[in-house]
């Protein structure tokens, strides 16, 4: 035997089927057997089976009547159909395991997520805490003005501190207040 060179294809004594399209194909006749159309039409064949071989000519009657032959073929026919709804029914819990795997790894994805984003905002929320807000600092300034005012009253300086929004106000030209 070469080593070099591939080995020639075997000859095997089974057919070759693709499995997947052989697990399709149980999955749709298993659902077309789970259906009342598939009811329907069986009883429709099973009454029209029991009353030819009852009110069909001798000559014509294939199964008379303790039905044998009907028997044999309900049977065969059960015994197909319950390896195909086996058969469907794995192939769904397969499917089914495929998803609930994701979805878990989906739901980690998102807890994960979901903690990153707390310990975030709970960060924001300290250092929110340490920000000078416009409130606190309004109030800030407002303090400072009523000392500066009274530490103006104090050394003799009546008037008021002026803001810039009062200085437009006034005519331009330097006066007492201005120094």
């Amino acid at each position: 035997m070469r080593l070099d060179q591939p080995r020639p294809p075997r000859r095997r004594l089974l057919p070759e089927w693709d499995a997947e399209a052989f697990g399709r194909l149980s999955e749709r006749i298993a659902r077309f057997l789970g259906t009342g159309r598939f009811l329907v039409w069986m009883t429709v064949v099973i009454i029209v089976w029991v009353l030819w071989n009852i009110a069909a000519p001798a000559v014509v009657r294939f199964d008379p009547y303790p039905f044998i032959f009907l028997t044999l073929m309900l049977s065969l026919q059960a015994s197909y159909a319950a390896p195909l709804i086996l058969l469907a029914q794995n192939r769904q819990d397969d499917r089914d395991r495929v998803n609930l795997e994701q979805d878990r790894k989906q739901n980690e994805r998102s807890i994960a997520d979901t903690e990153y984003l707390t310990r975030e905002i709970a960060a924001l929320r300290m250092g929110l805490g340490e920000v000078a807000t416009r409130d606190w600092i309004r109030s800030e300034l407002q303090d400072l003005i009523r000392d500066l005012e009274e530490q103006r009253r104090r050394d003799g300086h009546p008037s008021r501190i002026s803001f810039p929004a009062e200085r437009a106000e006034r005519p331009s030209g330097r006066d007492a207040d201005d120094r």
